[in-house]
Parts: structure tokens; C-alpha cells; sequence
């Protein structure tokens, strides 16, 4: 039977639901922090205060996929478990439309659930659209791709104006409604993305087509291991690094930009600010996968450990861009302390932009193959604990973000500097180790 020719109608489907889901927990995300501080409609939390409870949360975020992940594989389903996500998510961001303390922790415990539910599942629907061996598969996930980060380009601008007009908590419920649409979406047309007749996982196993021995089922299970040990250590500093985009650079897009030459007022600069990420991914993405193509004709494209590397040095100039910055506006300052604000300074806008340019395409260079690198080079019979591990990492990173509470403690030249210095320093190790990484992953 021959591949099919187009992209599945339920492609679509899963690419509206997983946009307007991306575009609620981003609305959430680039709010959040601010909210907390908020003297009027928050809790007047310090940053520091702030940045702690963010790092806890997208902990628990990023670990969550591991339970309700298997919780879909051996119990739900793929369409129900994503169901019951959406419905967690649009409880989470309800309960943030209502001014209480109780109620932030009772959301951030739904949108845990949430996710936990809702992301891995409607990642793995979307494959299971295609059969084995499809050419269509990895241009799919690069279309779904596209669907996470218009969502996320959305998010912010439409929270900047809603906050600024009518406050934080009707734009908690704006994002509650995206949910409403997410979840519409897949129920509606829910026929085009039905779970194929599921079957107990040794069975699928047993029944799956032996495939050809490649060159690196000839590596010891040992080395293959240990190469991915070290590859969760560079994630771990990554995602450390690459996640201030939700507490200290909100904070500095808020308090230490310039936006006034573009007519955005105080109530929107650090909201908006979270858009410029998603922006600069959908720029990238496809002339990065031209370059990549282009390169590979010539047999010049990197192997996936050297685009890693890439990406922790491209991470630590772009943070190394905003020392810079930082460095000029506190040189033109007397010192003085301004709350719990280091210098009141701001430096123009276009810095933000550029480092978040340079960390984008270090993003792309690291992130969206992660899942696809753990599963080629994990052994078979560990491939499930080393997706874990994966998971696991990803947690681990965005629990060090709290390292953001001494964003009031040192000057901001300092943090930028300790931030760029541990990507550089991570992505020098993951150098060192590079030959032996490509002996245990050869043809990745």
C-alpha cells in the first residue's frame, strides 16, 4: 500500500487544538509573574517571591507528561486523555479570573494535571496519523510545530491589550475561553482523529516488523546511556537558562526597556514582551530546515550532538548581548535603588529583540529534536525510562530557574553574565565530549 500523498485532514484538527491550547497557557505565562506583584489586582509579592512559585510551577509542568502519558498508553486513551487535559486547563485558567490566593494554587494544580494530560498525548495523536515510515511525518510535526508557536505569538498581544483595558483578571478568563475553543475543536471533529484500535503495548510490540540492524544498535548499551546522561545535563542548563523568558525577562522587558519609541506603555511592556520568542521561531524554523537541507546535500550538515553544541553557544551570546546592555544602563545611572528594581535605568527595546533572536536559534538547534534523539539512541528495553529521563531533565531545568531570585539581589549585568557563563560553560563540556558522543550515537 502505497504512503499517502497529502497531510491527513486530522492534522488540522490536532493544529487548532494544540494553537489555541498553547495560546491559554502562554497567555498564562507571560501574565503570571506580573500578577503576583500586582499591588491592586494581586498580592503585591516581591520578584523574588514571584520567580520562586514560577519555578516550582513549570517544574511540576514539565514533569507531569510522564504520568499522564503512560496513563493514555495503557489506560485512556490518546483523545481522552487530551479531553480531559483541556478540561483541567480551562478549570486552571477560570479559577485565575478570581482574586484569591487559594485560587492561584488551586489553577496551578489544574494546569499541572492539565498538562500532564493534555501534551504528550496530542504530540503522539499526531504521529499516530501516519503510518511507519512515512516521508509525511517529520514535515507533520513541522506544521504542529508551527501551530505551538502561533499560539504563542498570540498570546501575548492579545493579553497586553486585554490587560491594559480591562485588567488581569479578564484576561485570565480570555485565556479560560481559548481553552473553550481548543477543546471545541477536538471534540467536534473528533472523528477525523479517532485512536486507531488500540492493543496491549507487548502485543503492538511483538506484532511490529523487525527492521534492519543499523550501525548504532552496534554500540554497547552502556555508552549509549551515558551519552544521553551527558545530553540531559546540557538540557538541564538550557532549560535553566532559555526559561527567565517568564520571570527575569519579563521583569527587565518590564522595567528596563524602552518601548516608548513605539507607543507601548508601562501595563504592556513585559507582557508583550513574551511574544518576541514565538515571533523569531516562526522566522527561523523554515530557512534554519533549508540551511540544514542545503548542507546535507554537501554531507556538510552537523550531527545532532554538534547542533547541541551550537545551541548552548548561540544561548550564551544572546544572554552575553543583554549584559551588554545591562552594562550600558547601569553606567548611566547614579545607583540608586528604586524598590526592588536594582537601577532604575532602561536601554532600548531592539537589545531584547536581539537576544532573543540569537537564543531562538539556539532553541531550534536543541530543543525540537530532543524526543527523536532519545528515541534512536536509547536501548530498546530502556527507551521508556530514558523518555523519562528526558522529562525528568526538562523539570530539573526549570526548577533551577528559581535562580532568578537574585535578580533584585545582584546588579543585572551580573545575573545576564552568570547565565551567559553557564551555557557557555555547558555547551565547552558537551565540546569536549563530542567525538565520544557521535561514536555512541553514529548516524544521529
Amino acid at each position: 500500500m502505497g504512503q499517502p500523498e497529502r497531510h491527513p485532514r486530522g492534522l488540522y484538527v490536532l493544529f487548532a487544538t494544540e494553537m489555541w491550547e498553547r495560546f491559554s497557557f502562554y497567555s498564562m505565562l507571560a501574565m503570571f509573574t506580573l500578577y503576583l506583584q500586582d499591588p491592586v489586582e494581586g498580592f503585591s509579592w516581591t520578584k523574588a517571591q514571584a520567580t520562586s512559585l514560577y519555578s516550582n510551577d513549570m517544574m511540576f509542568v514539565y514533569a507531569s507528561p510522564l504520568v499522564g502519558g503512560l496513563l493514555a498508553d495503557w489506560k485512556l486513551g490518546y483523545r481522552r486523555a487530551v479531553m480531559l487535559g483541556g478540561l483541567f486547563f480551562m478549570a486552571g485558567h477560570l479559577l485565575l479570573s478570581f482574586r484569591s490566593l487559594a485560587a492561584v494554587y488551586a489553577a496551578l494544580t489544574c494546569l499541572v494535571i492539565g498538562n500532564g494530560f493534555f501534551k504528550p498525548n496530542v504530540s503522539t495523536m499526531v504521529g499516530n496519523l501516519y503510518p511507519e515510515g512515512s516521508p509525511l511525518k517529520d514535515r507533520a510535526y513541522n506544521i504542529f510545530y508551527m501551530g505551538i508557536n502561533v499560539g504563542a505569538l498570540l498570546a501575548p498581544l492579545t493579553m497586553a491589550w486585554v490587560r491594559s483595558a480591562f485588567g488581569f483578571h479578564p484576561a485570565f478568563a480570555v485565556a479560560a475561553f481559548g481553552m473553550v475553543i481548543s477543546v471545541a475543536t477536538l471534540w467536534w471533529f473528533r472523528g477525523l482523529v479517532e485512536d486507531p484500535e488500540r492493543q496491549p503495548r507487548f502485543l503492538a510490540d511483538a506484532g511490529a516488523p523487525a527492521r534492519p540492524p543499523s550501525a548504532i544498535d552496534a554500540v554497547p548499551e552502556s555508552k549509549r546511556i551515558l551519552a544521553l546522561l551527558a545530553i540531559y545535563a546540557t538540557v538541564i542548563v538550557f532549560w535553566m537558562v532559555f526559561h527567565q523568558n517568564g520571570s527575569t525577562l519579563t521583569y527587565w522587558a518590564n522595567d528596563n526597556t524602552d518601548w516608548d519609541a513605539v507607543g507601548i506603555g508601562p501595563k504592556a511592556r513585559g507582557i508583550l514582551s513574551n511574544a518576541i520568542n514565538a515571533a523569531w521561531v516562526i522566522i527561523l524554523t523554515f530557512p534554519l530546515i533549508g540551511l540544514w537541507k542545503w548542507l546535507g546535500q554537501w554531507n556538510l550538515e552537523p550531527s545532532t550532538p554538534m547542533k547541541m553544541v551550537y545551541g548552548m553557544l548561540l544561548t550564551a551570546a544572546s544572554f552575553g548581548i543583554l549584559w551588554y546592555a545591562a552594562r550600558f544602563g547601569e553606567g548611566s545611572v547614579t545607583g540608586e535603588l528604586v524598590g526592588d528594581n536594582r537601577y532604575a535605568f532602561r536601554v532600548s527595546f531592539l537589545w531584547l529583540i536581539a537576544a532573543y533572536g540569537v537564543v531562538t536559534l539556539g532553541e531550534l538547534m536543541l530543543s525540537p529534536m530532543g524526543l527523536s534523539l532519545v528515541s534512536k539512541v536509547a536501548p530498546q528495553r530502556f527507551r521508556g525510562l530514558m523518555m523519562g529521563g528526558w522529562f525528568v531533565a526538562t523539570a530539573i531545568g526549570n526548577k533551577l530557574t528559581m535562580i532568578g531570585v537574585y535578580w533584585t539581589e545582584w546588579l543585572h549585568s551580573t545575573f545576564f553574565a552568570v547565565m551567559a557563563g553557564a551555557a557557555l560553560a555547558a555547551g565547552m563540556v558537551l565540546l569536549v565530549f563530542l567525538r565520544p558522543l557521535k561514536q555512541a550515537m553514529p548516524g544521529v
